[in-house]
């Protein structure tokens, strides 16, 4: 009898645990009913499940955006974008949020810079992923043309064509691997309190450089024990506290 009720409980006691976790659904369900605070905490949980998607750190930033925690919001929306580039209404929260942050003057990217990375955004790394597939699967069948085909203008077809596309599925490949790269290893963060000093050096005698404010993000440059070297979008460069920020 002790062995079976052993039994029982181990089967039942995962599946009432699974029962008492709140699910993407239960969090949407209150982020209609505008319980947002209730809801943030739905998806936070969902998320520490290890689930991840776009869709979960959008509603989790809306959700920390209609409660004013600006910070918050600013990371998941970015986090979104990370895994969705192309989305249009993360690209607009994320234009609102960042209106609401410090103003600085944004050092203007070379226009070929600026192409290439729209370029590069216009798929995820899963995308690009995607793509690399489909070109290989064509490289081989242009391979198959030169190697199989008895007419020798398809089988220079099959060449140049096999070639060609082959540089195109290694750029494919290279991109997606580098967005993967990013998500992974993120070097930019936001910062997560209401004002954090900007300072010369990595101590609290150094000189204070400027006041930043939640929201604001950053690019980490170095590290040195509780303190990082960051770049701001405007080219200056000084050192914060670690824990008033946190990575994307």
């Amino acid at each position: 009898m002790k062995k079976l009720i052993i039994s029982i409980l181990t089967i039942a006691l995962p599946i009432v645990a699974a029962q008492a976790q709140p699910s993407a659904a239960d969090a949407d369900a209150l982020a209609r009913d505008g319980k947002y605070a209730e809801a943030a905490d739905a998806y936070e949980a969902v998320l520490n499940t290890g689930m991840e998607s776009a869709d979960l750190y959008y509603n989790l930033g809306y959700s920390y955006f209609k409660q004013g925690m600006l910070g918050k919001a600013i990371l998941n929306f970015e986090r979104c974008q990370r895994l969705n580039p192309s989305d249009p209404d993360v690209t607009a929260n994320l234009a609102q949020a960042y209106a609401l942050t410090d103003k600085m003057q944004e050092i203007e990217p070379l226009f070929v810079s600026e192409l290439w990375n729209g370029f590069c955004d216009s798929l995820s790394s899963d995308g690009w992923a995607v793509v690399f597939v489909i070109l290989f699967f064509l490289v081989m069948a242009g391979l198959g043309c030169f190697f199989f085909v008895d007419s020798v203008a398809m089988r220079k077809a099959g060449f140049f064509s096999a070639a060609v596309l082959t540089l195109f599925a290694i750029m494919s490949l290279s991109i997606s691997l580098r967005k993967r790269a990013d998500i992974l290893n993120s070097n930019e963060a936001i910062i997560m309190v209401s004002s954090a000093t900007l300072a010369t050096s990595p101590d609290k005698n150094g000189t204070e450089m400027a006041v930043l404010h939640e929201g604001t993000k950053v690019i980490i440059v170095d590290e040195l024990g509780e303190w990082i070297e960051v770049k701001l979008k405007d080219g200056n460069v000084g050192w914060l506290l670690l824990s008033n920020v946190e990575k994307i």
